[in-house]
């Protein structure tokens, strides 16, 4: 069953999106956190998507992938604690992807969602195939954007570097220049328009408008924390995924390596890959390779 009627859950607003309906609501954590997400319509028969970002992302980035799937398939894309609208945990020790997947869970019980197609990116990833394990029959079909059981030392120092020290921009032209500075070997090739649209998806306002990074700098203290068995644990967790699985990399990329891919491939023999052209950590799910790919795991499941 599909709905929007937990008590939890308060619809904020209504608004269309390139002609598909989104709704923007909160709803509670067991903790008691107020937690954003986006909920954009589709047909009531149809398996709906939940959508989870990587670390100092937010829900923003799946718009134009539902802008793509929704007329079809219900689509969901929380704020996960800590970043955008959502409430920033006042227990920094709660910022890790085994905590987040108690809030997915809930999400999908206060939306009536019984079975739903996972799609992660990065950390939201790890999140889709520990909920793959968790709850099986509650899940259809996983997509995994540039992630694996096995992450890359290079990729990761890239990321510690500015996740939890931000070097605050001074006003909004230096914040784009931020990311372009940041960003721009993954994303070669895009124009003005996606970096400023870009750039607003990663900063909020903050005192006299000076943009802030949309995110609680205390999520990067666990970054990097696990014991040194995490990539052995990550892949007895892997080797337990049944359903169907879709594995996106960025032919750029230096957090999933095209070696982890075929050795995903192995353990997991139905699995489809596909390599995004001019795309590193991560793609953008807006690729035609990857609307392509994802349109034919749905139409299958």
């Amino acid at each position: 069953m599909v709905g929007v009627v937990g008590h939890a859950v308060c619809v904020s607003s209504v608004d269309v999106w390139e002609g598909v309906m989104e709704r923007e609501g909160f709803y509670t954590a067991a903790d008691g956190l107020q937690l954003f997400y986006r909920d954009w319509d589709g047909a009531a028969d149809a398996l709906p998507l939940l959508c989870m970002h990587g670390l100092t992302r937010n829900s923003a980035d799946f718009i134009e992938l539902a802008a793509h799937v929704a007329p079809r398939h219900r689509v969901i894309a929380p704020d996960v604690r800590g970043r955008g609208r959502s409430a920033y945990d006042p227990d920094w020790h709660n910022y890790y992807p085994a905590f987040y997947t108690g809030d997915m869970w809930r999400l999908l019980d206060e939306l009536q969602i019984e079975r739903a197609v996972l799609v992660g990116t990065s950390m939201g990833g790890i999140m889709a195939m520990l909920m793959a394990v968790q709850q099986p029959q509650r899940i259809a079909g996983v997509v995994l954007n540039d992630i694996g059981p096995s992450i890359d030392p290079t990729g990761l120092a890239r990321i510690a570097a500015y996740a939890g020290a931000a070097r605050p921009p001074r006003d909004w032209a230096e914040a784009e220049a931020q990311l372009r500075e940041r960003f721009s070997a993954a994303l070669p090739g895009l124009n003005d328009a996606f970096w400023q649209r870009y750039t607003r998806r990663s900063f909020k306002a903050g005192v006299d408008g000076v943009p802030v990074p949309d995110y609680d700098l205390s999520i990067a203290k666990r970054f990097g924390d696990d014991s040194g068995d995490a990539e052995q644990k990550l892949w007895e967790l892997f080797a337990l995924i049944r359903q169907p699985l879709l594995v996106l990399r960025g032919e750029l990329s230096d957090i999933l390596a095209a070696a982890t891919v075929t050795r995903m491939a192995q353990l997991h023999p139905g699995m489809r890959s596909v390599e995004v052209r001019n795309r590193g950590h991560v793609p953008l799910l807006d690729e035609p390779e990857v609307l392509a790919a994802i349109d034919a795991l749905l139409l299958n499941l």
